[in-house]
């Protein structure tokens, strides 16, 4: 691994894309319409090195963590590639030219709403939730939903009723998102002692918080349509997406056979609503416009 590989890999770049796939719909939506280029690649570079900082942060103070699971034997930290000194130096001065890119180059609320982000990721969902309580990913996971009130934020300096409801349409697709992948992976959770919900809980009542969430998400979506005031057949196809997320759920039974291979399948749809629901919201705004 090269040292430019090392700190790229201290970002987990691949978990920005979420990032992108939120923060641009939500920029578009408080617009209403197509913000200046030069906003919209503040923001996401903003918020690219914010979501980095808060990756690498979250490297350095799981290092011995990653030691013990498979997924995560290969981090630059892991391998030694990088010391932490070295990480936690790397991951403070992106944090910090993230903080003043959007100070400068967007707004107030947005630059505020990104240290939060980064101190929430860092602070309460690594430090104080992650090895402590099965809830980690629903709490924790909020930090995620950030990127919706950042993007919005930086456009506007404001947030609206539409950009709550946004949130918690990420907000409630996380925890599902994320089971999902955590019982792919329950072994390595067990042997790093993380108490993700499928590693302490029985099945069904996995089964049951994921349906509780993805239901959950399903009347944020239907509620951030009504309140943008986006067209009928927008409702159409958000119900209609929520029909397909809740098909693949129903397929997740407690003693199936291939139980894992269908929460595996669920990560990944998981993925695809998230990205299609988001060109969805961006082609029917622009539509509207």
């Amino acid at each position: 691994m090269t040292l430019v590989r090392a700190y790229l890999a201290l970002m987990k770049l691949r978990v920005v894309e979420l990032l992108i796939i939120s923060t641009i719909p939500a920029m578009i939506l408080a617009e209403k319409g197509i913000p200046s280029l030069g906003l919209i690649v503040a923001t996401l570079v903003g918020g690219t090195l914010a979501a980095g900082s808060a990756n690498a942060f979250n490297m350095v103070l799981e290092s011995d963590l990653d030691k013990l699971m498979e997924r995560t034997s290969n981090r630059p930290l892991v391998t030694g590639a990088l010391s932490k000194l070295h990480a936690a130096i790397f991951a403070t001065v992106i944090g910090a030219l993230s903080l003043s890119i959007f100070w400068i180059y967007t707004e107030p609320l947005a630059t505020l709403l990104t240290a939060i982000a980064i101190g929430f990721y860092v602070i309460v969902y690594t430090m104080a939730l992650k090895r402590h309580t099965s809830q980690n990913i629903v709490w924790g996971g909020a930090a995620g939903c950030m990127p919706v009130f950042i993007g919005w934020a930086a456009v506007t300096n404001s947030l609206s009723w539409a950009a709550v409801a946004f949130f918690f349409v990420i907000f409630f697709w996380t925890p599902p998102h994320f089971w999902a992948l955590a019982i792919k992976y329950k072994d390595d959770y067990e042997a790093a002692k993380i108490p993700m919900l499928p590693v302490i809980a029985a099945r069904n009542i996995v089964v049951r918080n994921m349906w509780f969430h993805t239901i959950a998400m399903i009347v944020s979506s239907v509620a951030l349509i009504y309140l943008t005031e986006l067209q009928w057949w927008a409702m159409v196809i958000t119900i209609a997406l929520g029909v397909v997320f809740a098909l693949q759920l129903v397929q997740l039974k407690e003693n199936s056979e291939n139980y894992n291979a269908v929460a595996l399948k669920i990560f990944h749809w998981s993925i695809t609503y998230l990205t299609l629901f988001s060109a969805l919201l961006v082609i029917a705004q622009l539509l509207k416009a």
